[in-house]
């Protein structure tokens, strides 16, 4: 798309074994390192990148967004949930199992960003962060093009009553109900409305609720299970 580009993996191709298998990309869930870098490169590899400039965080559900011009040079990310850059080729990528994977991209400002946004994300900031730091690069709400991955829907994400109403308190478009009558949170929903609210016109959400799909990675179905990746990058 005017040389933005979006990817999300599912479940398959990959070598982890149970209850990994087959394609997890998480490096701190207890898979083995040599099968999650194998997994690295040929998702990267089937994406056209080089593995070496796709740039990964580590995510602890806040809402700090860190500007990257390469691959990072210590073992361990820093801990953030965002990722913004202007360098094109470099790829950002965000981990879920159930949280929603946003990719952003201003293809005029040649601005790319990735933000992980889980409940504890969603209600702390980090999709106006992420704008705000791209917006700081010199892209544009207007122009900026919003895909979110697939995530655990509103039918599906059961939490207690008191959670939800902390939640809607925040944003009212994530209160939601399962489809069995019980309180519950959709994450993707209140991503988009604040997506809206920042000026965001061009978004896109995916219909595969992780949790309901066998293709995909699910914490909350599985527990102990591997994690999606989404990219973006510009060329």
């Amino acid at each position: 798309m005017n040389g933005a580009h979006f990817a999300f993996t599912d479940r398959w191709g990959g070598v982890s074994a149970v209850p990994y298998e087959e394609l997890n990309l998480g490096g701190a869930v207890g898979d083995d390192p040599r099968a999650v870098r194998a997994n690295r490169e040929a998702a990267a590899g089937s994406l056209g990148l080089d593995p070496d400039r796709v740039v990964w965080m580590n995510q602890v559900h806040g809402n700090d967004v860190a500007e990257v011009d390469g691959a990072w040079t210590s073992p361990l990310p820093p801990p953030v949930d965002g990722l913004v850059t202007a360098v094109r080729g470099l790829a950002l990528a965000v981990l879920t199992a159930d949280c929603v994977p946003v990719l952003l991209a201003d293809p005029v400002a040649k601005v790319a960003a990735a933000a992980h946004a889980g409940r504890p994300g969603m209600v702390a900031g980090i999709v106006p962060a992420a704008i705000d730091a791209m917006k700081s690069l010199g892209a544009d709400p207007s122009r900026i093009v919003a895909r979110t991955g697939p995530a655990v829907c509103g039918r599906c994400y059961e939490v207690p009553e008191a959670m939800r109403a902390e939640v809607a308190a925040v944003e009212p478009a994530a209160y939601a109900e399962t489809s069995w009558g019980t309180p519950a949170v959709d994450v993707a929903a209140g991503v988009h409305a604040q997506l809206g609210r920042l000026g965001v016109r061009d978004r896109e959400s995916s219909s595969v609720c992780t949790r309901e799909s066998g293709d995909h990675f699910s914490y909350r179905r599985d527990r102990t299970t591997g994690r999606l990746a989404g990219y973006v990058w510009l060329d």
